[in-house]
């Protein structure tokens, strides 16, 4: 069993943009837990708006302030990043019933991988759990204002990418 001080969670996500939603249940997951490590998802066979170095670099300024949050890369299983990282515990944010069942289908797999590492779902707050990554893709597609939903920096990278 692991003392207090040695509980440390991941919270995976391909940020691709990274939300105001997504940086609330940061902030929570790291009251939580000692350390959280943000796993940024480099999934090769998807095609993504900002590149994985442009994801990370957005995540570690929104995150700046928190020391004992960390930013990473990672490409293939989940359940084996976590176990390199000697992370206990994954944390996913859920926003309505539909997540909720994706989610609970993800970590009955996880657990079925590997059993010593536990999902932790942590609810959307009521202002964010509209936000999600592509819906801000869509309104930076459209040019509308994205400052409701994603830091400046956000802003600023998602700039001209949808110029036609």
């Amino acid at each position: 069993m692991q003392a207090a001080e040695d509980r440390h969670a991941v919270f995976p996500g391909t940020f691709d943009p990274v939300t105001f939603g997504h940086l609330d249940l940061i902030e929570r997951a790291s009251a939580l837990f000692d350390r959280l490590t943000i796993i940024v998802a480099a999934h090769h066979d998807k095609r993504h708006v900002l590149s994985v170095e442009e994801r990370v670099a957005l995540l570690e300024e929104a995150t700046k302030d928190q020391d004992h949050v960390a930013i990473v890369a990672m490409d293939g299983l989940l359940v084996d990043g976590v176990h390199s990282l000697k992370a206990t515990a994954i944390v996913r944010g859920i926003r309505s019933a539909a997540d909720f069942e994706y989610e609970r289908q993800l970590a009955l797999t996880n657990r079925a991988m590997a059993s010593d590492i536990e999902t932790v779902l942590l609810l959307s707050s009521s202002e964010h759990a509209h936000v999600s990554s592509t819906l801000v893709r869509q309104i930076a597609r459209l040019g509308g204002d994205l400052t409701p939903f994603v830091p400046q920096p956000v802003i600023d990278a998602l700039a001209g990418r949808f110029d036609s």
